[in-house]
């Protein structure tokens, strides 16, 4: 039987990886994202390829009653998800907390907390249901320490490793995986979003070295879903050979 995988953010990076990834197997795949003519362009690319079926939903994942009701919109035949990867999240602005952009900390806030809890809470009952289902939080070694001027990013992302290790434990009887994948440093749009545009500052990020690339993270995440019922991998961090942690980077 086919399997329905959920993907957020799904309209750049790795959730556009994660798209095509699952593709590739014949997944049925809910994408959501802001932009609809990326989401279009993803589904049509991906079915013409792959011959499966995509469903895209545009919504914006910081409204609750705009994502309650995008997710309760869906047919009932798509709301069986076997998989939900918890992709959409940003950063914005690398300053000190005392000189940071107030709209940049609720937008982070919004987006890489509230936003996954309000997919999770609807999306975690549906699987309740057939007691069964894997739920991957996308987490970032900026979860695993805190570095400066990144302050709000490293609580948004701290929340999400705690939200991950509470969701385990509650539906720990539920026969519902949770999972989180902590990538560290990944050439995507991530910089050119956090320094709002700007090219070079976004470039200079991955100066020096090999990042990851958005389909190595991509295959992680889709390998810790393909493993037994009875193995669940609850915590992984991933980053290329030159990175150790979000403070040391071998850069040439």
């Amino acid at each position: 039987m086919t399997k329905t995988v959920l993907i957020t953010g799904a309209t750049s990076g790795i959730g556009k990886a994660l798209v095509k990834r699952f593709s590739q197997e014949k997944y049925n795949i809910i994408i959501t994202g802001r932009r609809e003519n990326r989401l279009k362009n993803i589904k049509i690319k991906n079915e013409e390829l792959f011959n499966n079926k995509i469903l895209t939903l545009n919504f914006d994942i910081t409204n609750h009653q705009i994502v309650k009701n995008s997710l309760n919109s869906l047919p009932n035949q798509w709301k069986k998800i076997d998989i939900l990867v918890n992709n959409a999240g940003l950063a914005r602005g690398l300053d000190k907390i005392q000189d940071a952009s107030i709209q940049d900390w609720e937008e982070m806030i919004d987006t890489n907390i509230k936003g996954l809890l309000y997919i999770s809470h609807i999306v975690s009952n549906w699987m309740k249901k057939h007691n069964k289902g894997h739920i991957i939080n996308i987490g970032s070694t900026a979860g695993k320490e805190v570095y400066e001027k990144g302050g709000v990013y490293c609580a948004t992302k701290h929340a999400v490793d705690a939200i991950s290790k509470s969701l385990r434990i509650d539906l720990l009887k539920s026969g519902i995986k949770v999972t989180q994948v902590c990538p560290g440093a990944v050439k995507t749009e991530f910089s050119k979003i956090r320094f709002h545009g700007n090219i070079k500052k976004a470039n200079d990020v991955y100066k020096g070295y090999t990042p990851l690339k958005a389909e190595d993270v991509a295959n992680v995440i889709f390998y810790t879903s393909t493993l037994p019922e009875n193995v669940c991998i609850n915590d992984l961090v991933v980053t290329s050979l030159n990175q150790a942690n979000s403070f040391y980077i071998s850069r040439i």
